[in-house]
């Protein structure tokens, strides 16, 4: 739900940082998404339930592939957006991007941190490290397809699609960088937990 929320809110926010007006068919852009993500996940789900016992036991490498593939998207968006003569970006605007991202993930991870250990929170250690990776981060295979249909046509595409080019290797850096941390908070937070439990042994009079 929330990626076709970005259909109407980035539009309105470009609209209001660049004072420009434009006109978004709305109908085409829902039916194209509709198209290029729900429909595959359908037939992927569907397909799925007929030959899940064979996957089971053939383990394709999927995540090699899949790794694979998005490298490959993040290579060609690289190379349609910085080829394109039209892209006006200094190396010091592009530095600035760069900084805010990075802190823009970062309070993101530590917002999401602070509301899943909060003391009347119910999550567990492992389920605060889930919330802090999934919630904050964000893909290119669905991002780009987003930017392309919405802004189809428009110059300044390949600009657009900058910010979202640094945040997604941004997360994943960020992510490497504070996986060391993550465990050994978590491995501790798990031990403290279960000490806490323990059942108290009784005191001999």
């Amino acid at each position: 739900f929330n990626f076709f929320q970005g259909i109407v809110i980035t539009p309105l926010l470009l609209l209001l940082f660049l004072g420009s007006s434009s006109s978004v068919p709305f109908t085409s852009i829902f039916s194209q998404l509709f198209m290029t993500v729900v429909v595959p996940l359908i037939i992927g789900q569907i397909v799925r339930r007929y030959i899940k016992d064979w996957l089971e036991r053939k383990k394709p490498p999927f995540g090699t592939i899949s790794s694979c593939v998005l490298l490959m998207i993040i290579y060609t968006t690289f190379c349609d957006t910085f080829a394109n003569p039209n892209i006006d970006l200094d190396k010091f605007s592009l530095i600035i991007i760069v900084f805010i991202i990075f802190s823009v993930q970062m309070s993101f991870m530590f917002l999401t941190f602070l509301f899943s250990t909060r003391n009347n929170s119910s999550f567990t250690p492992a389920d605060t490290v889930a919330i802090i990776f999934c919630s904050t981060h964000k893909s290119l295979t669905l991002g780009i397809p987003m930017l392309k249909i919405v802004f189809a046509g428009y110059e300044h595409l390949s600009l657009i699609s900058v910010p979202l080019l640094i945040y997604h290797p941004a997360q994943i850096l960020l992510g490497s960088l504070l996986v060391p941390t993550i465990k050994s908070w978590m491995v501790s937070r798990q031990k403290a937990l279960k000490l806490t439990r323990q059942p108290k042994a009784p005191v001999k009079v």
